[in-house]
């Protein structure tokens, strides 16, 4: 796939872009969103790997990406100990799997990274943030090693989509976008490809989904009526596929419907025993790392089960799936962060748990709605080893959360919201 061409400023775009409309391969492509989200689920809900499983893991790890941004781990003898905070970016790219299940992988593959999320593990291990970035927003992107030849340089783009930089320099140029976008730093990251998602939701036992209206979707052949629903495997996939039937037919709407997802995935995980069940961790991780390609920097399973160990205690109210706040250009073709990214971006850079403004996901076409007969969820405290000091001093608590402005939508773990149908 040939590379975009370089860019000096938007006015001198002279193609349009196409927002609203599917892409030639928009089908399959959605297939590495869903499988991007999986990965944020992967570490947000620490599935992670028992020890003795290691060495199998890391047999079905991929090669791995060096990221600019992992010389700040440099003297620091365990990653996974998580003596500070952490930041991930996770990458879907639409490669087909050579299986061809998913279309010619020669014919049918474009390397976009159609999933860009951004996980932030607080210094004090008391709140995460999972941002989802949309896949059409404008971004500038700057000189990145080039990952056929990496003693040069790609020259800096100006209002790119965000999705093509993937293609154009490969994840490390991704995370140096992100980290340029919000003055964050980004020293570990992974890209996941199709398996992934449809695996990790039958290793769980499948993930409970609430449903507010039925939805018809004739694209993905998704068809469920008003209620809750269990999906596992490919119906899981399925479900995350759905745009057309779900809030305003967009891909902002297909985030606001994957959180609710995940949001449920999260809480199924505290509150089914996984966490403390070797075996299921295992056979959830073993499913996520085949399919996905790990920075460097967590290329050794231990980190990857210390990081677990670290996030394992984290409330569920304390973690926030929020949408990059955006909105569209004049013809609709794209979108550009609003003047609230910078109020995100500040609480990410200065390490603080965030509040979402639950009218700001309500008012939206692309939104979800409150299930009317949830009970509130809450985490399971965590069992206080036999052996602690009573006396010993207690965890920390989070700072006050930042109130995110009214247009910044999304939803904790805690939250239980419905896919809103439309009418496809």
């Amino acid at each position: 796939m040939s590379k975009p061409v370089m860019r000096e400023s938007a006015a001198e775009s002279a193609v349009p872009a196409r927002h609203a409309r599917m892409p030639r391969h928009g089908t399959w492509i959605t297939y590495a969103k869903i499988a991007a989200s999986v990965v944020g689920v992967l570490a947000v809900s620490i599935t992670a790997v028992a020890s003795y499983a290691a060495i199998d893991l890391l047999n079905s790890v991929k090669p791995s990406v060096k990221l600019e941004s992992e010389e700040m781990l440099e003297g620091v003898p365990d990653i996974g100990a998580m003596e500070g905070g952490l930041n991930f970016v996770l990458v879907g790219s639409d490669k087909r799997p050579e299986d061809g299940a998913f279309g010619d992988p020669e014919e049918d593959s474009a390397v976009l990274n159609d999933v860009t999320m951004l996980l932030h593990i607080s210094q004090d291990h008391t709140h995460v943030e999972v941002v989802s970035f949309p896949r059409d927003m404008l971004v500038n992107v700057p000189e990145c090693p080039d990952p056929e030849d990496p003693s040069s340089l790609l020259p800096e783009l100006y209002d790119a989509k965000l999705n093509e930089v993937l293609s154009w320099g490969g994840l490390g140029c991704v995370a140096s976008t992100i980290e340029q976008l919000t003055g964050v730093q980004i020293p570990v990251g992974g890209i996941v490809e199709f398996y992934g998602v449809a695996a990790l939701s039958s290793a769980v036992g499948g993930v409970e989904v609430c449903v507010a209206e039925p939805i018809s979707d004739e694209y993905t052949g998704v068809n469920l009526d008003a209620g809750i629903h269990t999906l596992a495997g490919m119906d899981a996939l399925q479900f995350l596929r759905v745009r057309h039937g779900v809030g305003d037919g967009s891909d902002l709407g297909r985030i606001s419907n994957q959180q609710t997802f995940l949001a449920s995935l999260m809480r199924t995980l505290q509150s089914s025993g996984t966490l403390g069940d070797p075996v299921k961790l295992y056979s959830i991780a073993k499913a996520v790392l085949s399919n996905m390609t790990l920075s460097t920097a967590l290329q050794n399973p231990v980190q990857l089960v210390s990081i677990a160990r670290t996030l394992q205690d984290v409330d569920l109210s304390k973690i926030a799936f929020v949408q990059y706040p955006t909105a569209y250009t004049e013809d609709f073709g794209a979108v550009f962060p609003t003047e609230s990214a910078a109020v995100l971006d500040a609480a990410l850079q200065a390490d603080h748990p965030v509040a979402i403004d639950p009218n700001a996901t309500a008012s939206t076409d692309f939104g979800t709605v409150t299930d009317p007969n949830a009970q509130p969820v809450e985490s399971v405290p965590p069992e206080t080893p036999a052996t602690e000091d009573p006396a010993a001093t207690p965890a920390p608590e989070a700072p006050p959360a930042e109130v995110l402005p009214g247009d910044v939508t999304g939803q904790t773990a805690a939250e239980v919201r419905c896919s809103s149908a439309n009418e496809g």
